[in-house]
């Protein structure tokens, strides 16, 4: 992990940075650095705004890594170098060096400019679902926890139906709506990998809550009408599925991407998927080695969905995988309030900004509508100590594919 020094002054364009790199390889004559750089001690660099991400992933292909970065004023960039001692010499990139960006983004790896392969998508409509079978149906929170989410696995080994981590099916629930016309689909986030969670390629999994809410003109209790469906099936139902459908929150091919997740409630199920296909399954042609880091948002400790396989795995995986939980009702953050999703955000923020440089760090969002709000606030501020325009750096993050939101 490597640390930085808070920043000020003014427009980011105009900004230069000051990096701290250790472990450099010896660089080859083809290189376009403007000095040689030792295998042992510091060598600092001062790095422009709008070169940060192509710098940063040259150091990571010269195996090196960087331990500080400190915002500089232009009038000061030549000053700092003269306080450092001969053996650690100071390397200012300039503009001769061919670019890989010209705005400022973080640069795109070659792996992550791969499409994904192909996508199953819209196998079973709407007018033709797919029948399955329910064959379990568990509750996932605890005593004392808040409201009914059930863990649904569901038989699917006698049709066509197949799908990747990061896609959703359709139900179609049962019975009729108040005009006599069957009920229209709601679509759900996958929380098995392609594989199933029998590793069979047979099923598919579901996180569902029973939506329960009073209506503000009768003040009568209703029950949303798919999910308390789902709540309530039985082993053996049939169940009409749709799908699959979406492509915006496909993992990355990459096997040493850096994942960033941040779920509110059954947001988790994507999210699920993905760590049970980085650590659970043994799959000849993918390999996780990267970091998987997911922030979980939750009202009690017995709403944690999933918790006993998330605990596993972070003893089991302590070096690729963490997990911070904030729980609302039962933990204060700084201020003394409630402690949110965005709270845990901006604790880290400073770190999640340093990762987000790296040119294979994808950050996904999944859960409740406005969750949004609070992770942009955490991580402006943390942009900002670089004198960055978080707004602009996310839009920059999402043309690239590399900021996915799936929100409901």
């Amino acid at each position: 992990m490597y640390y930085l020094s808070a920043a000020s002054g003014s427009a980011s364009s105009n900004r230069l940075f000051r990096y701290e790199v250790i472990g450099l390889g010896n660089v080859g004559s083809g290189s376009q650095e403007a000095t040689p750089v030792r295998t042992s001690g510091s060598v600092f660099f001062t790095v422009p705004y709008n070169r940060m991400s192509q710098f940063m992933q040259r150091i990571t292909r010269l195996g090196g890594k960087i331990v500080s970065i400190q915002s500089l004023s232009i009038e000061s960039a030549g000053e700092v170098s003269h306080s450092q001692t001969p053996v650690q010499p100071s390397v200012v990139l300039d503009e001769s060096e061919p670019k890989e960006s010209d705005k400022g983004a973080p640069v795109k790896s070659k792996k992550e400019s791969k499409a994904h392969g192909d996508v199953p998508l819209n196998i079973y409509r709407p007018n033709k679902p797919f029948i399955g079978k329910c064959i379990s149906n568990e509750e996932l929170v605890g005593e004392g926890g808040e409201g009914t989410v059930r863990h649904l696995t569901f038989d699917i080994s006698s049709g066509s139906l197949k799908y990747i981590e990061g896609q959703s099916i359709g139900i179609i629930p049962q019975g009729s709506d108040k005009n006599g016309k069957p009920h229209k689909l709601r679509l759900y986030s996958i929380a098995s990998t392609r594989h199933g969670d029998l590793v069979d390629d047979k099923t598919v999994s579901l996180c569902v809550r029973q939506l329960v809410y009073k209506d503000p003109k009768t003040d009568q209790t209703v029950y949303g009408v798919c999910s308390t469906y789902l709540t309530q099936l039985q082993s053996g139902d049939d169940v009409k599925i749709t799908g699959p459908v979406g492509k915006e929150m496909l993992l990355p091919e990459d096997p040493e991407a850096t994942i960033i997740m941040m779920a509110t409630g059954t947001g988790i199920a994507p999210f699920r998927a993905y760590l049970w296909r980085m650590f659970k399954e043994n799959n000849s042609d993918y390999s996780f080695k990267g970091l998987a880091w997911l922030f979980f948002g939750v009202a009690y400790t017995p709403n944690i969905l999933y918790r006993e396989e998330l605990e596993d795995l972070q003893r089991e995986f302590p070096n690729h995988f963490r997990v911070t939980y904030a729980i609302s009702r039962e933990q204060t953050n700084s201020q003394g309030g409630k402690m949110y999703i965005q709270h845990r955000i901006a604790e880290h923020a400073d770190e999640l900004w340093q990762l987000l440089q790296k040119p294979n760090t994808h950050t996904y969002i999944c859960g409740l509508k406005g969750m949004e709000g609070g992770i942009d606030e955490g991580m402006s501020t943390a942009a900002a100590k670089f004198d960055v325009n978080w707004s602009e750096y996310q839009r920059q993050l999402k043309r690239q594919e590399r900021w996915h939101v799936e929100t409901y």
